[in-house]
């Protein structure tokens, strides 16, 4: 790969996760966060987002698409990365090392669920009513509970450490100050949207979730 194809390629696999990826993951985070105040509102939630005209349109091309381009390349990016510790201290090193493993465990964990959650629900044409179900049966068992955990937190991490390395890629934070902000920043916006993630996923197997689903 030369390297002005290799340098597009960088930049774009960079864009990507950053818009539309990274919103997308803010935005399905949030949305899954108003599970905590009951299956009502949550159903209510979903069913505004599906009624975005030629919602399968955008999911297409302005999510499904971005991601695969940006999960695929990001594979090829961290087995062959070396971190560069002439360059970068010891801390940035281990953030460089972490951004690579998460990157494919957010891959692996993300394909996973976009079938369990998404591409089953398209075959069997389930109602958010139905997806709510499906979501809290299947957090239901221990081992899914946990492995679910352990990919929403690398996914947030991954788009966390990422942002930071966005910032600095793109020559928006150049200076040694700025990039420390940044990094107290990020390390703020990755407590806050995992607990919003991980809230969720408690509030799917609360048992006053499931109550309020048989009723509906």
């Amino acid at each position: 790969m030369s390297k002005q194809v290799s340098f597009f390629s960088r930049r774009l696999h960079s864009l990507l996760g950053v818009i539309p990826v990274g919103f997308f993951l803010v935005e399905h985070l949030l949305t899954n966060w108003y599970a905590t105040r009951g299956a009502d509102v949550f159903v209510e939630k979903v069913n505004s987002l599906w009624e975005i005209p030629f919602l399968w349109v955008f999911e297409v091309f302005f999510i499904f698409l971005p991601l695969l381009y940006h999960g695929v390349y990001g594979l090829y990016i961290a087995f062959t990365a070396k971190n560069n510790v002439t360059n970068y201290g010891y801390f940035r090193n281990v953030m460089f090392m972490l951004q690579r493993v998460t990157g494919v465990i957010t891959l692996v964990f993300v394909s996973w669920h976009v079938w369990e959650t998404r591409i089953q629900l398209l075959l069997q044409g389930f109602t958010a009513s139905e997806l709510a179900g499906h979501t809290a049966e299947l957090l239901s068992n221990d081992l899914t509970f946990i492995l679910y955990i352990i990919g929403l937190i690398a996914a947030v991490f991954h788009f966390s450490n990422g942002m930071w390395s966005f910032l600095v890629s793109w020559g928006i934070t150049v200076g040694p100050r700025s990039q420390r902000v940044s990094t107290f920043v990020w390390i703020a916006v990755f407590f806050v949207v995992s607990y919003l993630g991980v809230s969720a996923l408690f509030a799917f197997v609360d048992p006053e979730f499931t109550k309020q689903l048989a009723q509906r």
